[in-house]
């Protein structure tokens, strides 16, 4: 790659120059281009497993969903307790269930 727009038209005042240097910089970038390497393509084994930070309402959905669909979950919630805000309430809306 050569960036002509920002290393020579952009910051050269004189037509004359900033040609001559777009010359020499894409020169530089096919020299450069004409030594490169392909990068070894490796495979590396994957587990279909996921990590679920935080046991409240979103995150037990979340690792609810993912398990359904045969994904391996870790739960982790840094409390003693799951359930986040929701099991510090007391009754739940429409049903005035028992959030706990």
């Amino acid at each position: 790659m050569v960036n002509v727009r920002e290393h020579c038209s952009w910051c050269t005042e004189d037509t004359e120059e900033a040609l001559n240097k777009a010359k020499i910089l894409v020169n530089s970038g096919i020299n450069r281009a004409k030594t490169l390497k392909a990068v070894p393509v490796r495979t590396v084994p994957v587990e279909k497993a996921t990590l679920v930070v935080g046991g409240g309402i979103a995150g037990m959905n979340a690792a609810l969903d993912l398990a359904n669909e045969g994904i391996k979950v870790f739960l982790v919630e840094s409390k003693t307790t799951i359930g986040g805000r929701m099991s510090q309430l007391d009754r739940t809306f429409p049903t005035d269930d028992c959030s706990i």
